[in-house]
């Protein structure tokens, strides 16, 4: 088992780093949060949760330019390649091997509309992921409210950590990602996708107290920019 690097890049945006290099929703340009540059990044792996533009972000361009391996619902990969990028789609329930690192991919209930695409594209389906990387299983839940299957995940998984949206409006919010803690069970939750814009403001001490009085899930609260390791 090797030590997992984690970066969170704002938002949904996050780099796991181990025998590969795996970014997650890189939304970098456009989000007053982020701590860097797209240009900075090289990743070997992108993961997409959805077309959405604060989460396919700056794929294409990252792609293009590092020639790294791209994954992501059917749809949405099909947009990819429409840009000339080849990406490679796969689906709910789905598990396929990248490089030596897994991602399955779970369900997400949320919207996928392509922004980017004017809409010309359908973007499927919204997802998450269970990425196992290092020896290590990280659930990625994308854009979602809580739902029940979330104990499923929990059980089939077993994810060590959990990065979950709080800032409800587009997302579950504090109580519903509360419940889904309860359900998943992971060692450790990461709060994400808060804060970015107002509308998704929330205060995640909030989130740790209400966690930590509940289960035994140590709550990890970052700072955009900011690394911690598994």
């Amino acid at each position: 088992m090797a030590d997992v690097k984690i970066t969170w890049l704002g938002h949904s945006a996050f780099l796991l780093e181990a025998e590969k290099k795996v970014l997650i929703d890189p939304f970098i340009s456009g989000n007053p949060a982020a701590p860097c540059s797209s240009e900075e990044l090289d990743p070997d792996i992108i993961a997409v949760t959805h077309g959405h533009s604060d989460h396919l972000g700056d794929t294409i361009e990252i792609g293009a330019r590092t020639g790294c391996r791209i994954i992501s619902i059917h749809e949405v990969a099909n947009y990819i390649k429409s840009k000339g990028v080849f990406a490679e789609g796969m689906n709910k329930g789905g598990t396929i091997n990248v490089e030596g690192i897994t991602f399955t991919m779970t369900d997400a209930i949320h919207s996928s509309s392509i922004d980017a695409s004017g809409f010309s594209f359908d973007g499927g389906c919204p997802a998450g992921f269970v990425i196992s990387i290092g020896g290590h299983r990280i659930y990625h839940a994308g854009d979602t409210a809580v739902f029940g299957d979330m104990r499923l995940i929990g059980e089939l998984y077993e994810p060590e950590l959990a990065l979950l949206p709080i800032g409800s409006r587009f997302t579950m919010g504090i109580k519903e990602a509360i419940k889904a803690v309860e359900l998943i069970r992971p060692e450790t939750v990461i709060p994400m996708h808060y804060n970015t814009f107002d509308v998704i403001k929330q205060d995640p001490e909030k989130f740790r107290r209400a966690v930590e009085a509940k289960v035994n899930t140590k709550v990890v609260i970052m700072t955009p920019g900011e690394s911690i390791e598994l």
